[in-house]
């Protein structure tokens, strides 16, 4: 069996492998950490190793799943309500759809945690960032979303000649698998913007929204998604990074996004009028997104 930190940073590319993963750092935990704070809501843990001390990404007490046995129960609920999404069946009590937010959000941030105390800090992030994208894609493929990451070249002129401006799409959703091998995107998609956090790309979203639509010469359907919008600060303390006044500039100046989904919504995200434009993740594949790509 590989190691945990080399296990961290391998991709994964089921859920079946990243229930298992977080399984093992589940497990882990209980053996490195020396303590914890609590924050406004939030846990940040600590382990201290020959006098280094080694802070833990904040996680929220509401969602996140400590106890590995636990995690292991409900994980087998989980696995019934991922039937139902197969079967496109759209009635979802709150409790179920908590318990998919809280299930996705343990699994993710005890990679990142697991990652945060095992690897470097920069190596961390790139890995923490990469191993969300590929959950959700994960999630997206095992409910039977036909789904795709694509690369489109923008071309513009410049006095060297056309050089082209390379928008990554992190992934884009489609009830169609022909649509799919096209090298384009097709109105009846979903652009997916898949970050852990918006801090600093917020914006992107929104120009990106406006490019590809002048590039492919129709209006398209384009969501974000996010992990959460906190950080640690000062060691022992958080803060919260959604620029919630800016996000609604960007949607009434700029252009409007079909939506913006977190596993933990920040505190302003459950606010009028934010609450009109984000919502948790679990609305989006219990319901939203089906009826993104009805119409």
């Amino acid at each position: 069996m590989l190691s945990l930190d080399k296990d961290l940073q391998l991709k994964k590319s089921s859920l079946n492998e990243f229930t298992n993963i977080a399984l093992r750092v589940l497990n882990y935990l209980p053996n490195i950490l020396s303590g914890s704070e609590e924050k406004s809501g939030y846990i940040i843990y600590y382990s201290t190793i020959a006098g280094t001390k080694k802070f833990v990404r904040p996680i929220s007490q509401r969602l996140f799943i400590t106890d590995p046995n636990k995690f292991t129960t409900k994980l087998a609920f989980f696995n019934i309500l991922l039937e139902k999404l197969k079967n496109r069946n759209s009635l979802f009590s709150i409790e179920e759809k908590f318990l998919i937010d809280s299930i996705l959000y343990t699994i993710q941030q005890s990679i990142g945690a697991g990652l945060d105390l095992l690897v470097d800090q920069n190596s961390a992030r790139k890995h923490v960032g990469n191993r969300f994208e590929e959950l959700i894609k994960a999630i997206f493929t095992e409910i039977g979303i036909p789904n795709k990451r694509t690369v489109l070249r923008i071309p513009y002129e410049t006095d060297e000649g056309q050089k082209n401006y390379v928008c990554e799409n992190d992934l884009i959703l489609s009830s169609d698998t022909t649509l799919l091998s096209q090298k384009t995107i097709h109105p009846n998609e979903i652009v997916v913007s898949v970050k852990t956090t918006s801090k600093d790309r917020m914006g992107k979203m929104f120009i990106d929204k406006i490019l590809l639509e002048r590039f492919v010469g129709t209006e398209l359907k384009v969501i974000g998604i996010f992990l959460n919008d906190v950080q640690r600060k000062e060691g022992n303390n958080i803060s919260f990074t959604l620029v919630s006044g800016l996000f609604m500039v960007y949607n009434k100046f700029l252009t409007q996004l079909q939506g913006v989904y977190y596993l933990d919504p920040p505190p302003n995200a459950l606010k009028s009028p934010y609450n009109q434009h984000i919502k948790a993740f679990s609305e989006l594949i219990t319901e939203d997104v089906y009826t993104l790509l009805a119409t």
